[in-house]
């Protein structure tokens, strides 16, 4: 806090040789001072959140439509890298912001070996939204930007949604087993025009996240799901199957990264304000081609009950390996 204690001196006219008391706000009982010093961290970071996505997300979207007016692939492949570029630039303010006005320790081990020009596929365990901010912060030029794969729908949100667009973030569209039984002439399209849309990845390096959880993870949803794991919602092995078929042999790394919050799962709020003081994650990076048992054919998956379940056994492992980190991190 020697940042506010600076300031409160200038405010109250601080002369050497005077004695003052200083309030010590890092220790005792929340007091009302600390509370309105986290309000006002909080809204001076959210405005500096607001203020960088205003900046560039006008200036994402010129550089897709210049992108889109000129059909030559030499330029399209060029607008992709400067579009990447203005999103890391946004992902490195929004950094700066975390260090200025969170400050939040971040304790990462195993980022040895990553690299900018090379294909991944991320994963990691879901509790807050400020998962994807860690998940940005950690790996912002280390990896390429990350990308995710989004629900059709997700290109409405305002705003966000034809940024996520002009960055080609992958929207898909999954088929249910009723409306599929109402249309088969759609069988297999999903995954067709999700195909045709990761194409483009083929020729820039590329990091595509997912959350295996499909959910934040909640005591509510772990009851209601009897899960098998102490600190982990069941793995959804559909996911990771259906980005492993879109992208057929492009990718080549799998990044598995577990997050704990020593101090509870916080909200956004919590996070932006200052009121997280660490964080810890670790990353495992493994080689596709070395991953699966020779038994398991992943792009098997939606045709193959017996690939289906020997995948999600696989998976299962996977999970029992964090949910076991995670418990080692919790009694430490």
């Amino acid at each position: 806090m020697d940042f506010y204690h600076h300031l409160i001196r200038l405010s109250i006219g601080f002369k050497p040789g005077l004695r003052y008391t200083v309030l010590n706000f890092t220790t005792g009982k929340t007091t009302v001072v600390k509370t309105l010093l986290h309000s006002l961290n909080g809204a001076l970071s959210a405005l500096l959140y607001g203020l960088n996505t205003l900046f560039w997300v006008p200036l994402v979207l010129a550089l897709a439509v210049l992108k889109l007016l000129v059909p030559l692939k030499p330029w399209r492949t060029f607008m992709t890298y400067l579009l990447d570029a203005c999103a890391v630039g946004w992902i490195s303010v929004n950094n700066f912001n975390q260090r200025l006005f969170s400050r939040t320790t971040l304790e990462v081990s195993g980022l040895e070996g990553l690299a900018r020009n090379d294909w991944y596929l991320v994963i990691a365990n879901h509790q807050s939204w400020v998962d994807i901010l860690l998940l940005q912060r950690v790996f912002n030029r280390e990896v390429p930007f990350l990308k995710f794969f989004l629900k059709q729908q997700l290109i409405w949100v305002p705003f966000l949604g034809l940024a996520w667009w002009a960055l080609d973030f992958p929207f898909m569209r999954r088929y249910s087993k009723s409306f599929l039984a109402k249309n088969p002439h759609l069988k297999g399209k999903d995954m067709e025009t999700t195909k045709k849309a990761c194409e483009k990845f083929q020729y820039k390096p590329t990091s595509i996240m997912n959350f295996v959880e499909g959910t934040r993870f909640t005591k509510e949803k772990h009851t209601r799901q009897v899960s098998p794991f102490k600190h982990l919602l069941k793995p959804k092995a559909g996911g990771i199957a259906f980005v492993l078929n879109a992208m057929g042999g492009q990718l080549h790394h799998l990044i598995d990264v577990t997050i704990f919050y020593p101090a509870g799962t916080p909200s956004f709020w919590d996070f932006i304000n200052g009121s997280v003081s660490k964080i810890k994650l670790h990353v495992d990076v493994k080689p596709l081609k070395d991953l699966f048992p020779e038994d398991i054919k992943v792009m098997d998956y939606f045709e193959n009950p017996e690939q289906r379940a020997r995948f999600q056994q696989w998976l299962n492992q996977q999970w029992q390996a964090k949910d076991q980190r995670l418990e080692n991190w919790k009694t430490v």
